[in-house]
């Protein structure tokens, strides 16, 4: 079973976003900063998956829900959808949030968007959490004790609204902005994985997608050098016409787009 088939089944269409825009200036540079490091949030979340002991409390992504009316203004929700899944072009997640007014989408529904339409994304490791810009948007305009009865309620320490982090320990391990530290300490085991299953490296899954597609997408550039260096096909294409060149293009990650160079 393929990658999103493991997370949604196959059973619901998925619903569409429509990116409503706002005329909140500050609200507006936040989302175009979680649009901007969603490839982040995603590494993240790349190897949340592998995990057989979670590290995330959530992981989440903010968008407009925008249902038209006949004879006022449509009317726009902003909601969570958690179970993120991505395949490089094509965010897909569920509706976490009950809607207040939208009758077009409810909980538990499928819902499926681009980069370019999300509001904010969000994830917790041990309390604190990342990204969140539209979050901190809000907690920016709030008195010292509103932003601490905010953060009491939820339980979480959302940091500094002048300085959002959106990679864990970033400021701590600033190189984790380049690496994701569990992609240069899988090394071994990964290389020994794919000597013991030489096949897997050319092999592709449910949707289309090498190994090295998948990690290139998750930014993991120790791991994508090593399926190079192996022998992975660069001039793979996925059954919407991309390579791993490709995504490592449109996501920016700059990082890898030398290592196709070669």
């Amino acid at each position: 079973m393929g990658f999103f088939s493991k997370l949604f089944g196959k059973k619901d269409e998925p619903s569409t976003v429509v990116f409503a825009p706002s005329d909140h200036q500050e609200m507006l540079k936040a989302y175009e900063e979680a649009r901007n490091t969603f490839k982040y949030f995603w590494r993240e979340l790349s190897w949340e998956n592998r995990r057989i002991v979670p590290a995330h409390g959530f992981s989440c992504v903010k968008l407009a829900f925008k249902e038209a009316q006949k004879k006022s203004e449509p009317i726009v929700e902003y909601m969570w959808i958690g179970h993120i899944a991505f395949d490089g072009e094509i965010i897909k997640g569920i509706l976490v949030n009950h809607p207040n007014e939208l009758k077009n989408i409810k909980l538990g529904d499928i819902v499926e968007t681009k980069i370019d339409q999300i509001c904010d994304w969000m994830f917790s490791i041990g309390g604190k959490t990342y990204g969140g810009f539209s979050v901190q948007v809000i907690r920016s305009q709030m008195t010292i004790e509103e932003r601490k009865k905010h953060d009491e309620l939820w339980e979480l320490n959302f940091g500094s609204f002048e300085n959002v982090e959106f990679v864990y320990e970033q400021e701590k391990n600033p190189e984790n902005l380049v690496e994701h530290p569990m992609s240069i300490a899988m090394k071994a085991d990964a290389l020994a994985h794919l000597h013991q299953n030489p096949k897997e490296i050319k092999s592709v899954d449910e949707e289309g997608y090498t190994v090295l597609h998948r990690e290139t997408i998750a930014g993991n550039k120790t791991l994508v050098e090593m399926l190079i260096d192996s022998g992975a096909d660069i001039g793979k294409k996925t059954p919407s016409g991309k390579t791993a060149k490709d995504y490592a293009m449109s996501l920016n990650w700059e990082h890898i787009i030398p290592l196709f160079s070669n």
